[in-house]
């Protein structure tokens, strides 16, 4: 039988690149037939192109080998970023895959969701095993002549000057195929307009080549954080920085602009909460897969109480960032936006960090104390904790709590508290890990030790497994208010909880049967609580839009710390001004109006009229505060400015 063209390789190798995306695009729920299939469709295109051109430069039996092992690479990619989706609602990128070695040590859950998605990786398999079992026999595989393997080039040459063209012809707005093919990133959005094989090409090409997101300064436009010129008395949270003299003696043009940028920000007032918690002991938490949905008034009684008896803010959201499930934590205890493309975690453990709270209460004389209860150098927390001012201990380094999956929050409260409780003032802060999924009573220790204490609940098995982890939360919570109490000082120690994310974990039918609705993806989703409680207090609604961004310029306002409110993204939530959530995508809610970037559509609040160029302002100043923050993390920006 005479045996096909070689070309015919080169043309299995783009269908079969075309056909990957196409899956995975139906796999991850996303919208396919549309702009962004036709432009990851023209870019893999050039990559089945070129992969052919190299995988055809030998002898048969080793252009043999190249074609099967570059179709079996892109499977693997596909299949990889298939499962990592299911897990954590995201892609990882080329520098989580270099220093995710640690992961490993969920390989039971990677296992079952593997055998969950199992149906969609053979499906991407399929042009494979279609190859080995069939094309392979019946393709030459001889070395092209010069002629016809110039004509591939050109082929690859021209579908990639049509993508890139096609770029260029649409919009030039953030987040569209323009900008973030050339100026930002977003891995969620750049999937779905460039495609998975391109995003990733993306991706490795900036870490190698050192790049950042390009983001022009937009001129600041003060808004409502205008300080008043007629009230000279009002006082801001700012520090003794002159400005004038750094910009003036500095040699570098980044900093520099830096200098300028920040000097033109307006710091928030102080008001009626600064200070108020002067000299108190600080307990401050990040829980794991915390959210409205674990707070059930009689399974969950202190989270219960914290919730409606301290401080309430109805409008609080706790975005996803996108890289790592350690950015929420990074938010939380920073006021910093992450940066693209890193662990920005474990890229701070490199800067100077002086606003952090355990840096700031530190040098106040506070003991300093951080316990995770899980590994401790799980996304290198050995190093960043350390470096935000604490004596930290995980599983590994000093933290002895049973060897379980996921370990309980109770118990490390119940060993850890003697070591700080009794030296006041102190200042704690804890990782949980009990609220992480699998969301299961075969997959979850916790959720196992609670599964009798849910059992009533009218709920599946998936929604009663998640309440019953988070069970844990509460019992430690309850622990924690109890020793306080006996010591006296529960009325002198301000509790702050936030949540590193939403429960990526909880399939959305769980979460909509635990919400009683279908929960709206875009923001709703994100919706959490914000607990900040201390015993005996007069409980207080906020109904202003809020996020974990505004935690440390609140906290430290209220311990009356001394710290420059325009150094930090978020901002203290009882100052007067402008509210602003923050989402990775760039969509905003404000006191005003909300902007939902991924369907581009812009609302007012009832009763409210805004300006033509108020969407815009925002959008400035958004894209101002993602491109400053990842300049603080590039530069150690605070070691230069408080010198």
């Amino acid at each position: 039988m005479k045996k096909a063209k070689n070309i015919y390789i080169g043309i299995f190798m783009v269908f079969a690149l075309i056909y990957m995306e196409l899956v995975f695009r139906v796999a991850t729920s996303q919208s396919f037939i549309n702009n962004g299939f036709f432009v990851a469709a023209m870019f893999v295109t050039v990559y089945g192109l070129v992969s052919y051109f190299v995988a055809s430069m030998f002898g048969k039996r080793i252009n043999g080998l190249l074609s099967t092992l570059v179709l079996i690479f892109f499977w693997i990619v596909f299949s990889s970023q298939l499962v990592y989706n299911k897990i954590f609602k995201t892609y990882y990128t080329i520098y989580s895959m270099t220093r995710g070695t640690k992961v490993l040590e969920f390989w039971q859950d990677i296992i079952i969701y593997t055998t969950q998605s199992i149906l969609w990786i053979v499906l991407l398999g399929f042009p494979v095993f279609l190859f080995i079992a069939y094309f392979r026999k019946r393709i030459s595989l001889k070395r092209p002549g010069f002629k016809n393997r110039a004509v591939v080039l050109a082929f690859a040459l021209l579908f990639y000057v049509g993508a890139v063209f096609s770029i260029n012809l649409g919009s030039k707005d953030i987040l569209s195929s323009y900008d973030l093919y050339y100026n930002s990133v977003d891995q969620i959005m750049s999937v779905e307009k460039l495609g998975l094989a391109t995003t990733m090409r993306l991706d490795l090409q900036r870490m190698v080549t050192g790049w950042s997101p390009v983001i022009e300064a937009p001129g600041v436009d003060r808004g409502d954080d205008a300080p008043p010129t007629d009230k000279p008395s009002i006082e801001y949270n700012v520090m003794d920085i002159d400005f004038d003299e750094l910009i003036e003696n500095e040699t570098n043009d980044e900093i520099r602009e830096m200098h300028e940028y920040f000097a033109s920000l307006s710091p928030t007032q102080k008001n009626e909460y600064t200070g108020i918690y002067e000299g108190y002991n600080l307990i401050l938490i990040t829980a794991e897969g915390f959210s409205p949905y674990a707070v059930h008034k009689e399974v969950t009684p202190t989270l219960h109480k914290m919730v409606n008896e301290g401080y309430n803010f109805t409008d609080f959201y706790t975005p996803i960032w996108g890289v790592s499930t350690s950015d929420g934590e990074y938010v939380a205890c920073t006021g910093l936006i992450p940066k693209s493309g890193v662990w920005s975690f474990t890229e701070s453990a490199k800067i100077d960090l002086p606003f952090v709270m355990g840096n700031q209460l530190k040098s106040l004389g506070y003991k300093t104390m951080a316990y995770h209860n899980h590994t401790y150098s799980y996304y290198n927390r050995d190093k960043s904790h350390p470096n935000m001012g604490y004596d930290y201990k995980g599983v590994g380094n000093g933290l002895e709590v049973k060897k379980v999956w996921p370990a309980s929050d109770l118990e490390m409260m119940e060993v850890t508290l003697p070591e700080f409780i009794d030296d006041e003032p102190f200042h704690a802060y804890y990782m949980t890990v009990s609220g992480h999924l699998r969301y299961t009573f075969t997959g979850n220790s916790m959720s196992a030790k609670n599964r009798d204490l849910v059992a009533d609940l009218p709920y599946s098995d998936h929604a009663r497994a998640y309440i019953a982890c988070q069970i844990e939360l509460d019992r430690a919570l309850e622990h924690l208010l109890d020793e306080l109490k006996e010591r006296g000082i529960a009325d002198k120690t301000l509790i702050a909880l936030s949540s590193d994310h939403y429960p990526y974990g909880l399939e959305d039918d769980a979460m909509n049967e635990l919400a009683g609705h279908k929960v709206e993806q875009d923001f709703e989703l994100y919706k959490n609580h914000f607990i900040l409680y201390v015993d005996g207090m007069e409980p207080e609604v906020i109904d202003k839009p809020t996020s974990s961004l505004d935690i440390i310029p609140t906290i430290s306002n209220m311990l009356g710390l001394e710290f420059d409110s325009r150094l930090l993204m978020g901002r203290d939530i009882f100052a007067p001004g402008e509210p602003l959530v923050i989402f990775s995508n760039r969509s905003f809610i404000t006191d005003k109006a909300r902007y939902n970037s991924r369907t581009r559509e812009f609302e007012t609040v009832e009763g409210i009229n805004v300006s033509d160029t108020y969407q815009r302002r925002i959008q400035n100043i958004i894209n101002a505060k993602f491109h400053y923050s990842a300049k603080i993390l590039e530069t150690d920006y605070y070691s230069k400015v408080l010198k």
